[in-house]
């Protein structure tokens, strides 16, 4: 490790003093000016965790659904997973290291994961449409070469394509070809195989009507049209023809200014019911959970629990939390409220449906060669929107269901999001995958007592991750319920948690 040549490529890439960042689920995100070192470092970091796990590592310069002024990076596992806990520490440590430190703590990370410096490693990279992440994908591979790692630069990608890309790469091509045109052909000849079970007595001619969000989606999707052939026609909208990044559109929009239905819950539900239903079809009585977030809307955990018969867990927010949860399951599904998720299928029940496949007739043959393809469609990477879209899109037509009468299948409680401005967020804590507010003292008795005016209500509150605000959410049995309930919950922040500025007025 030439610790030399480190310091003199990290000076072009300085660190602004006293910049304090945290690596967590979503990796580092913030204002594009300050990440160029961030960029670097993780080039670096990708390199060490490549030479101790023997493996290809990812690195994907994004920031997902933060405006287009933001900019992010994450690092891909192995097997297409998100980072290790262990190496987000790592990520963090190096992050914040100031220039003088650099080398030792570069040293500190080699020997605490007996990294062996004389191993090969072997680096890619991906990008979304931002106008900075060219740039900061150079900064990458700086990082990555001046460690003498080896690198290939897929360029505009969707953050599941590189997982994919990762997974191929590290089980010698049994995962997939590691190139987009293997993704897409992956992709769409499940998708071709999953409709040709739907009975035609519906539409045969599909259509779906896609927000882009103005970012890297709409670019591959137009890219994988033609692999569909005939039976599905996409339109795009918000394709970044004009138009900024996630700014009055996509999934974060639709969740927290209500504006279109939430889609996460609803995602949720139609895919671990037609789980459950396949399996009883097959005879194979698996552990099937849904894993949700304190966001869900409580109708449909009611709806889950009650009518499906699925047993329903909460996590803490974040994906990496509902990952882990759902991974305890034969089959785990979980989605964000803003329908971001996926189904996981352990191996074993993975080799169990592909032995049905080809062993079964009839019925049950259908419905385990249904599952097969439901599995290769998922398996893609850990919350897949262009695959999520295409399971969806699967199910509606085997089970000869509208978008309508999938809407209908429950009714959700009318909600509201707030914020409160604080002057530390970390006065709040919490328990109960962050149901419970366990400081500052009498802020939950508040909550409680509040939400005992209300029919079928509930409300928590949670610090955010990135910034000195409290967020809010309240349910009830009626939209003008559920705003009050919120507002007089943001006053009882505000009043015990040391708001700032002006008090929480009521209207939205």
């Amino acid at each position: 490790m030439d610790l030399s040549a480190v310091t003199k490529h990290s000076v072009l890439h300085a660190k602004p003093r006293g910049l304090l960042l945290q690596y967590g689920t979503a990796g580092f995100r913030m204002k594009a000016e300050y990440l160029d070192h961030i960029m670097f470092r993780m080039g670096l970091l990708a390199v060490l965790r490549s030479k101790q796990t023997k493996s290809t590592i990812g690195v994907m310069v994004t920031a997902s659904h933060n405006p287009e002024e933001d900019n992010g990076v994450k690092l891909v596992d192995p097997l297409g997973e998100m980072l290790a806990p262990s190496w987000e520490e790592h990520a963090t440590y190096l992050a914040n290291a100031e220039e003088e430190d650099m080398q030792r703590v570069l040293i500190d990370i080699t020997e605490k994961e007996a990294v062996d410096l004389q191993q090969d490693a072997f680096v890619v990279i991906g990008r979304d449409t931002r106008p900075s992440s060219e740039k900061f994908s150079q900064s990458v591979i700086d990082g990555v070469t001046v460690l003498g790692g080896q690198v290939h630069d897929y360029g505009l990608l969707t953050t599941p394509q590189l997982h994919y890309m990762v997974c191929c790469r590290n089980t010698s091509g049994q995962y997939g070809m590691a190139t987009i045109e293997g993704y897409y052909q992956k992709l769409s000849r499940a998708f071709v195989e999953l409709t040709k079970q739907a009975s035609c007595s519906g539409d045969e001619y599909r259509s779906l009507k896609v927000d882009c969000a103005n970012g890297i989606g709409a670019l591959k999707l137009k890219e994988m049209e033609h692999y569909f052939s005939q039976g599905l026609s996409v339109q795009l909208f918000n394709d970044g023809t004009k138009g900024k990044l996630n700014h009055l559109c996509g999934a974060d929009f639709v969740k927290s200014h209500q504006k279109p239905p939430q889609d996460g819950d609803k995602i949720a539900t139609l895919i671990s019911s037609f789980l459950k239903e396949l399996l009883l079809e097959i005879g194979e009585n698996l552990n099937v959970g849904v894993v949700q977030t304190a966001y869900a809307n409580g109708s449909s955990t009611r709806y889950l629990e009650e009518v499906m018969k699925v047993p329903v867990y909460c996590t803490k927010t974040g994906v990496k939390h509902l990952h882990h949860k759902a991974q305890e399951f034969d089959i785990g599904v979980y989605f964000e409220a803003n329908g971001h998720g996926t189904a996981l299928f352990s191996k074993a029940v993975e080799d169990k449906i592909n032995q049905l496949a080809r062993e079964l007739e009839d019925k049950k043959g259908k419905a385990a060669k249904i599952l097969r393809n439901i599995i290769d469609l998922f398996n893609q990477a850990a919350g897949d929107a262009i695959a999520d879209m295409l399971v969806i899109e699967a199910i509606l037509a085997l089970k000869n269901l509208t978008i309508q009468q999938w809407d209908a299948l429950y009714t959700d409680f009318p909600n509201r999001q707030l914020k409160v401005k604080v002057a530390d967020r970390k006065v709040i804590s919490t328990t109960d995958a962050e149901r419970q507010a366990v400081t500052p003292p009498g802020l939950q008795e508040a909550i409680n007592d509040l939400v005992k005016k209300y029919r079928l209500s509930r409300a928590f509150v949670r610090p955010s991750g990135t910034e000195d605000v409290i967020r809010v959410y309240a349910e009830a049995d009626s939209q003008e319920s559920a705003d009050s309930l919120a507002h007089e919950v943001s006053l009882a922040v505000f009043d015990l948690a040391g708001g700032i500025g002006e008090r929480p007025q009521p209207g939205f």
